[in-house]
């Protein structure tokens, strides 16, 4: 049945254009074409869904959460990238919305993406907490000011959509890049006052493949559904790693997270 006109008004419809490919009998990607019925308060998701439901029981698409916490559903909506379930189609209307798979990754089934080497790249940067010190628990918890938790908490709201490596022109050029959210990650844990593993996570960001490929396009920030502002991640390693170079000459380090909220040091 079409959706409901109680639920955002009398229904109009959309020509919904996907690529569609299913490697077990298709050669190459193909588009095909949906004409689907909407009301105003639908998101390009639940038209997605529609199509599922009553159209083609076999497109493939990924979803779960529905509410811009899981970042599930990443794809190019008009040419972009995107959340299906914060994009709505009214958006769209009366034009045709086509929709892809996620730019820059290998296309596993129709809207679906093959995600290991970004896992693997997340994985790379130690994505969690290595403490400086061990401690016991009878000494209790590992305290921080606000300003402390200020110094990262941007960057911990990630979700990893990935929206901002289907943005980024140097991933796309170089897949082993290391990518924004990945760097944004890293520099949640090292700006982090309890952390501890920043020399090892700083490894990574002076590689050929850290933060230096970067070429501060900046358009990854701009898609990021969370404003977690990746770019401002890759632009702080980027000082942070110049700064060990300097330092190394002066056999000197420094702790950046003492320093203020700017980045330099001391």
């Amino acid at each position: 049945m079409p959706p409901d006109a109680a639920a955002g008004g009398a229904p109009r419809e959309i020509m919904i254009k996907t690529l569609r490919y299913r490697p077990d009998v298709d050669s190459k990607p193909a588009w095909q074409t949906y004409r689907v019925p909407f009301t105003e308060d639908m998101s390009v998701l639940q038209g997605l869904q529609y199509i599922k439901d009553h159209l083609d029981g076999t497109l493939s698409f990924r979803w779960s959460c529905r509410m811009a916490i899981c970042g599930s559903c990443g794809m190019m909506i008009g040419g972009e990238p995107k959340l299906a379930c914060m994009s709505v189609l009214r958006d769209y209307y009366p034009g045709e919305l086509v929709i892809e798979p996620l730019a820059h990754f290998p296309i596993e089934r129709d809207l679906v993406v093959t995600v290991g080497e970004f896992v693997k790249k997340i994985e790379s940067i130690y994505p969690y907490l290595i403490p400086k010190t061990a401690r016991r628990l009878d000494e209790g918890e590992y305290l921080q000011t606000p300003l402390q938790l200020a110094r990262y908490e941007t960057f911990s709201d990630c979700i990893n959509c990935m929206l901002c490596y289907a943005a980024c022109p140097q991933f796309g050029e170089n897949p082993d890049f290391i990518g924004p959210g990945a760097m944004a990650l890293l520099q949640r844990y090292n700006g982090d006052s309890r952390d501890g593993g920043e020399e090892k996570r700083m490894a990574l960001v002076h590689t050929e493949n850290g933060a230096w490929s970067c070429t501060a396009v900046g358009y990854c920030s701009e898609v990021c559904p969370k404003q977690v502002d990746p770019a401002n991640a890759v632009n702080q390693n980027k000082t942070r790693s110049a700064l060990d170079y300097f330092l190394r000459f002066l056999g000197r380090s420094v702790d950046v997270r003492s320093a203020p909220p700017g980045g330099g040091a001391p």
